[in-house]
């Protein structure tokens, strides 16, 4: 069945000390284009979310984000206190030593290396468990969205092509006139310039036959059809969006020849239908798995 590339899932983890809110989008893409925003502490097991995400969802523009919430205040920054202090006193007794008075004196020495120093965690096991499963679930819901809306598409696809059949009933219809209309349009026209009894109805039948040969769609009709009813059969295959493009491209040769072949002014307004529709198929292609 038809899946779509666009979705979103999120889940909401509540851990003991912090709540974990996760978010995925995924837009369409031609391959698998994984952006992750997750916190520095778990930039370790960043490769390997990325592969498992790009397996899972398959294709798409897949955004990840991950909110780390803490109920606790934590102190991001720690002071080395017996080192400020020991520069200090250095700083203390060089002022002394130069005579020169020591102003601000905690500001200079908080900007001496290693008095302020970012602390860094290590990374929880336990809770990057729990931030990955919350991640399936997110994928899960993101992927319940493009069932959803790769029903939509297949609705749309089934409502276009049985258009574009429809009109190719019609094509088939004035086809079966078009010829001896054709036919005679040409006598008329040579009958008018030319005197009947001057003309070699064996070179002029050989000569129609050539130039009807030319305008003969019979195979462009049935190929046409074939990738209609292909095209229907190839949307209950999973992952089918690459396939259905290709046979898209198809169908839009066969349309393109039956216009340009056709020499006929009704059939041609058909085509130009047939044509709206499949630019149609085409947008709504891209979106496909």
């Amino acid at each position: 069945m038809i899946k779509s590339m666009t979705g979103f899932g999120k889940a909401t983890l509540e851990l003991e000390n912090k709540t974990i809110n996760i978010e995925i989008r995924s837009l369409n893409s031609k391959g698998a284009d994984v952006s992750i925003r997750l916190s520095s502490v778990y930039r370790n097991y960043e490769l390997e979310l990325r592969n498992d995400i790009a397996k899972q969802l398959e294709r798409g523009k897949i955004d990840v984000s991950v909110y780390i919430e803490n109920k606790q205040e934590e102190t991001p920054i720690e002071i080395n206190i017996a080192l400020a202090k020991a520069y200090k006193q250095k700083l203390q007794t060089l002022a002394t030593e130069l005579n020169e008075p020591l102003n601000d004196v905690i500001y200079q020495v908080l900007k001496l290396p290693d008095v302020l120093k970012g602390e860094r965690k290590e990374a929880d096991e336990n809770e990057w468990k729990n931030i990955k499963a919350g991640i399936s679930q997110a994928i899960l819901q993101l992927n319940n969205f493009r069932d959803m809306e790769g029903q939509s598409l297949n609705k749309d696809f089934v409502e276009r092509l049985t258009k574009i059949k429809n009109c190719l009933d019609e094509v088939k219809t004035l086809d079966e006139k078009r010829i001896n209309i054709i036919k005679s349009r040409i006598r008329t026209n040579l009958y008018d310039v030319v005197a009947k009894d001057k003309i070699d109805e064996n070179r002029f039948e050989q000569e129609l036959i050539y130039y009807i040969e030319k305008l003969d769609i019979n195979e462009e009709k049935v190929r046409l059809q074939t990738h209609l009813d292909y095209f229907l059969s190839t949307m209950i295959e999973p992952s089918a969006g690459r396939k259905l493009n290709f046979i898209a491209q198809e169908i839009g040769r066969e349309i393109n020849t039956i216009g340009s072949k056709a020499n006929d002014a009704q059939i041609q307004k058909i085509v130009v239908l047939m044509k709206d529709e499949l630019e149609k198929i085409k947008e709504q292609c891209n979106n496909v798995l």
